[in-house]
């Protein structure tokens, strides 16, 4: 940027700097913190899930190889106190789909999801990895089957893996999230709902009341909840650092 544009928009260049950098971490990454001085870093989860495989250059695509070390950062940041995961995915590759969920789930800060446009498929345990999930009201998530493109061996084996697979599903989201095994598979084994698969489409309020997510609610709700979180995380930290004090005094 000239010096003439650096005058005319009010910022010095490495106020620029900073915003440039901002600009490419959000177009390739999907990643933000919300500002210098904010305790809160934005991920966003859009588009397919990319896995082992490169999808097609039309696709939007959320790359793992990518969210991977943003998430690991995120944890190590002392600046960065808590996470807003965003979501609005069709799904994707399972295997990199939940691998960014179980990173999500064992972060040690607060972290709060919020689904808008669609939770679809494999963005169902990333909707329910944080601790607080919320969804807007049009939003919906659809529940289905592990499902594989390609070749497939018609061998009882193969239908074992996807057992196992959908075992894995399964499990997480229903020791993430308020629903039971029993409803899940249900919702997973479904016929009468969807004309060319097996499934249940759940929008904003089904997905709350059958337990899934925690919660209706919107940008400023998410937020808000997030912001409770590290404030009371921060007070339960004081707390214990005080009662060690007056252990080792004793």
């Amino acid at each position: 940027m000239n010096n003439s544009n650096l005058q005319s928009s009010g910022y010095s260049q490495n106020e620029n700097d900073t915003i440039e950098q901002k600009k490419d971490d959000i177009y390739n990454f999907g990643f933000i913190t919300t500002n210098s001085s904010s305790p809160i870093c934005c991920l966003s989860i859009i588009g397919q899930i990319e896995g082992h495989y490169v999808l097609p250059p039309d696709n939007k695509t959320t790359k793992y190889e990518h969210i991977i070390p943003l998430l690991v950062a995120a944890q190590e940041s002392k600046n960065i106190k808590g996470l807003l995961v965003i979501l609005n995915t069709v799904g994707g590759d399972v295997e990199a789909g939940l691998a960014i969920a179980e990173l999500i789930a064992g972060i040690e800060k607060p972290v709060v999801s919020l689904v808008l446009g669609g939770g679809h498929s494999i963005g169902v345990p990333l909707a329910v990895c944080a601790d607080r999930s919320f969804i807007v009201k049009s939003a919906t998530m659809t529940v289905h089957p592990v499902r594989m493109s390609g070749l497939v061996v018609g061998a009882v084996q193969t239908y074992s893996y996807f057992e196992r697979m959908q075992d894995r599903i399964v499990k997480f989201v229903t020791n993430n999230s308020g629903v039971s095994e029993n409803s899940f598979r249900k919702m997973l084994h479904n016929t009468a709902e969807l004309a060319t698969d097996i499934g249940t489409v759940l929008n904003g309020d089904e997905a709350v009341k059958c337990g899934l997510i925690d919660q209706i609610g919107s940008l400023s709700d998410a937020l808000k909840y997030l912001y409770y979180l590290i404030e009371k995380k921060e007070k339960d930290f004081g707390k214990e650092e005080n009662d060690k004090k007056n252990t080792e005094q004793n």
